[in-house]
Order: structure tokens, then C-alpha cells, then sequence
């Protein structure tokens, strides 16, 4: 069984922290974290659990000895501003998995929507034996959350679900 944690971490390194041990806890494959803290006087974080692969606003994190054969797709999320890390996993002989771990967040230009310019039909297509889709996606719809009572930003995910 593969297990993954995803976790918004709000640059707080407090978070992140915590959330690695979470996945440690739970025995987690993957961890996928948005918004990590940043570097501070060219200190890396880590942890002894995973190996940690990393983009400025997005972490893929695979836990260290899970047999688990990774490769960064890079091509597939340039010009995104380093809001998407997309990484295939084989295991256990299983199919590939990939894993997009995405954060949409508007830049200084209105409307501006880097990840939105994606091909997200080609990052899913390709995907061989399953896509996840795992993020903060700064959209709100009753699609994905029944208790949703105002719509932010959903149609361009609606339009990848469907």
C-alpha cells in the first residue's frame, strides 16, 4: 500500500517539521509539502526519514529505504515559477504513480496564474498507472467540498476533473 501526507506548511519551519514526523508516524511513502520555509543562510532543512526533493514552493519528500525508484519530471513543470514539482514512482512492482505537487498562487500580475499554463492533460495522460493531483490549489468548489459556500478560482481545476 502507498501512503503520501500533503501539508501546506505556511513557510513555518515549526510546520514542516512536523508534518515530516507525522509521515514518519504513519509510515508515509511520499510527503508532499507547499510553501516550505525558506533556506536561511544557506542552511538546508532535512530529515533523516527522507530524502528531500526540492522546488521553492513545493518539496516532494520520499522516505529514505522504501525501495521506492523516483524521477523528477522537470520538463513538465517549467515556466511555473517553482510552483510544481512532478515526479514519477515505481515500486513494489507496481505501474508508475505520478505525482504532481502543485501550489496556484496568483503572481503580481492580475489573473496571473503560472501552474495554469501547464499541460495538465499531458502530465495526467502520461501518467501510466495513476496521476494525483496534490496541492493547495487556491480554489474553492462544491465539486470537491460540499460545504463549500463560495467558489474561488475552481473552473480550470473543474475543467481538468472533467
Amino acid at each position: 500500500m502507498f501512503r503520501a501526507i500533503q501539508q501546506n506548511c505556511a513557510r513555518s519551519y515549526v510546520w514542516t517539521m512536523a508534518t515530516l514526523q507525522t509521515g514518519v508516524e504513519w509510515k508515509a511513502d511520499v510527503v508532499c509539502l507547499q510553501q516550505p520555509p525558506r533556506e536561511r543562510a544557506g542552511i538546508r532543512i532535512s530529515h533523516p526519514a527522507y530524502h528531500v526533493r526540492t522546488r521553492k514552493r513545493v518539496w516532494m519528500v520520499v522516505r529514505e529505504g522504501s525501495s521506492l525508484i523516483t524521477n523528477q519530471q522537470t520538463g513538465l513543470s517549467r515556466n511555473t515559477g517553482d510552483d510544481v514539482i512532478v515526479v514519477d514512482i515505481v515500486g513494489w512492482g507496481e505501474k508508475m504513480l505520478r505525482i504532481a505537487n502543485i501550489h496556484d498562487q496568483r503572481t503580481r500580475e492580475p489573473g496571473e496564474r503560472p501552474v495554469r499554463r501547464l499541460s495538465w492533460q499531458k502530465i495526467i495522460s502520461q501518467g501510466g498507472g495513476g496521476t494525483v493531483l496534490a496541492g493547495d490549489f487556491n480554489a474553492h468548489s462544491q465539486r470537491w467540498c460540499p460545504r463549500c459556500t463560495e467558489r474561488r478560482d475552481p473552473a480550470s481545476w473543474e475543467d481538468i476533473i472533467d
